[in-house]
Parts: structure tokens; C-alpha cells; sequence
């Protein structure tokens, strides 16, 4: 298998850093220059019409996108380390805890990037700042009440550790790198405890 990845993009560490956890050797990385818009090339479009990373092409050909879709698959073939739940009960709570840190403060922190950073100017067009701004905001919604539940549970769905505090950390890694968000700064006391122990993780360090 091959996945399309690009170098800091947070969707493909999510995902790399899923392929880390269970320890998992043969799948060859091939990256995606953003910058130089090789995304937007015909041989990439041919592979994901949205141009977007990561991708997986299965031995088959086919090619699996979407993040949540990646993980879900590699689940099915190394299911130990277990990371989506055992069970249709804490896989549904596992989803809820995930779909909200993805929903609310991984989208939240990507359109405030998006939007206000001049760097990604090229990738975003157009920019609206006001909006980024606003989506920068409603993230510290979002992380204020992370911060509440990591001060009832050491992990972000609760008591072991799965997809959705990679979700959260590659969200708030992608924070503190362009939007200089440090949760222990602005109050997030709880948060910024659970992201140092997730910086500790093997798993967390980049290639």
C-alpha cells in the first residue's frame, strides 16, 4: 500500500500517527508537495477529484481517502492496539468523543489558519480574515470544554488512551505551530497536561 501524505499538514500526522500506534511496517509514504500544488496535479486528481492528502491506494488500486475512512480501514487489518473501540457501545462513545474534537476544534483551527494566515494564502483563496478569526475563537469554545472533560478523565473519550486524542493532538499541534495556541497560557490547565503526556508518546515524534 502507498499513502499520499505531505509534510506538517495535520490530516496526514492523524493519520501517520495512527500507523504509529499499532507499529505498523510495508505501508511506503509517497509525499505531496503542497506548496509546488502537486495536489492539484492531473496523476493526484486521478487518485483523490478532491486533491486533498492523506490518501491510501490499496494493493487493488483502489484509493481510500478521508482520514477517519484511512484509520477505519488499517483498524480492520491490525486491530491490536485497539484504537476505536471494542464493542458497538465504546466504539459509538470513542466516534462521539472523536466527531467532536474533528468537528468543533480540528475544523475550527483549520479555518482560522486558513483564513488569517499569510502563508497559506496560496492554498486558501480567498481568504476571508473575519471569518478565520471568529473559527479562532469558537476553538477556545471547544477547548474550554475539553479542558472540563480531560479534568474528569485521563484521556479525551475517557479512561484509555485512542483515534480521538490523536485527533486532538494533531489539532492542537497544528494550533500551537501557526496560531501560537498554548492551552496552559490561556487558563486550559487540564489540556495542557494531557498534550505534554501526549507529546511523550512515541508515536507523537515526526519522522
Amino acid at each position: 500500500m502507498k499513502l499520499y501524505t505531505s509534510s506538517f499538514a495535520p490530516n496526514p500526522r492523524r493519520v501517520a500517527m495512527f500507523i504509529a500506534e499499532k507499529a505498523i511496517a510495508g505501508i511506503e509514504p509517497v509525499l505531496v508537495d503542497l506548496a509546488a500544488a502537486e495536489h492539484r496535479s492531473a496523476p493526484f486528481l486521478a487518485r483523490n477529484p478532491f486533491g486533498r492528502v492523506p490518501a491510501l491506494e490499496l494493493d487493488d488500486g483502489r484509493v481510500l481517502c478521508e482520514t477517519r475512512a484511512i484509520c477505519t480501514y488499517i483498524e480492520g487489518l491490525h486491530p491490536q492496539p485497539n484504537l476505536m473501540g471494542e464493542g458497538f457501545d465504546e466504539r459509538a462513545f470513542i466516534e462521539m468523543a472523536d466527531r467532536r474534537v474533528e468537528l468543533h476544534l480540528f475544523a475550527g483551527i483549520a479555518n482560522c489558519v486558513r483564513h488569517t494566515h499569510p502563508g497559506l494564502a496560496s492554498l486558501e483563496q480567498p481568504q476571508f480574515a473575519d471569518f478565520g478569526a471568529s473559527q479562532g475563537e469558537k476553538m477556545r469554545e471547544t477547548a474550554r470544554w475539553l479542558d472540563q472533560e480531560l479534568a474528569q478523565h485521563p484521556f479525551v473519550a475517557g479512561a484509555r488512551f485512542t483515534i480521538a486524542d490523536i485527533t486532538a493532538y494533531c489539532a492542537l499541534e497544528f494550533a500551537r505551530g501557526l496560531m501560537k495556541f498554548k492551552p496552559g497560557a490561556e487558563g486550559f490547565s487540564h489540556l495542557q497536561a494531557w498534550r505534554e503526556r501526549m507529546a511523550e508518546r512515541p508515536s507523537a515524534a515526526r519522522a
